[in-house]
């Protein structure tokens, strides 16, 4: 049971996260999007995009930038975020469309097709730091919008929920590599499984970490 010193901090927290959306409210634009993605780091797998429209009447204790919650935490928020917010939406790009455009642009399409399958559509989108050149809605980039805007985290906690999802399922077609385990992040454990196997079709073969193996793909 949390203090009433915690409870008060936490409030005071959402409240300042919260700060951004309601000054752009303020502004005319009732309905902010936050736009966030997970797995651009990553040597495998899809990027994965995730826009939330949050409800400003139903704040939620504990929301927060994904990389700082358990994966418990973040499933949770991410169950109380689908069922609280007035629109929510993913989308991902997979490995082929990143080797022949790149990380950046994978991203930013990812990124666009998440806000463009809102429904209701938002008239406003805030996100972690990305520009999003073939939006035509307002876009504002903030670095660190993870921390610093509540859409933005919870946009953060869905895009990360739904690519570990995407990343167990696909383990289960590419087991040698434990995409379960770590997501397709470099660990050694992944780097090791590529020195043996060489890449899958999951693997982003532009990334340097990749390159230098063999290019011959798993099957």
């Amino acid at each position: 049971m949390p203090t009433i010193w915690e409870l008060c901090g936490e409030v005071f927290r959402l409240d300042l996260m919260r700060r951004l959306e309601e000054t752009l409210a303020l502004a005319g634009y009732r309905s902010v999007a936050g736009v966030d993605e997970a797995g651009r780091g990553c040597l495998a797998g899809p990027v994965v995009a995730a826009a939330v429209v949050p409800d400003p009447e139903r704040p939620l204790a504990g929301v927060d930038d994904s990389k700082k919650l358990t994966p418990e935490q973040r499933e949770r928020l991410a169950r109380e975020i689908r069922a609280s917010a007035r629109a929510w939406a993913v989308a991902e790009i997979g490995a082929e469309t990143i080797d022949t455009t790149d990380i950046l642009r994978s991203t930013r399409l990812a990124m666009v097709a998440a806000v463009e399958r809102l429904s209701p559509a938002a008239d406003c989108v805030i996100t972690d730091a990305v520009t999003l050149p073939g939006l035509t809605l307002p876009c504002l980039p903030v670095v660190k919008g993870d921390a610093w805007s509540y859409a933005v985290a919870c946009a953060s906690i869905l895009a990360k929920v739904e690519r570990d999802r995407r990343m167990a399922e696909l383990d289960r077609d590419f087991p040698h590599y434990g995409f379960a385990r770590h997501k397709g992040y470099g660990v050694a454990e992944h780097r090791a499984a590529l020195e043996r196997h060489g890449p899958s079709p999951l693997h982003r073969l532009t990334f340097a970490s990749v390159l230098p193996r063999r290019v011959e793909r798993a099957r």
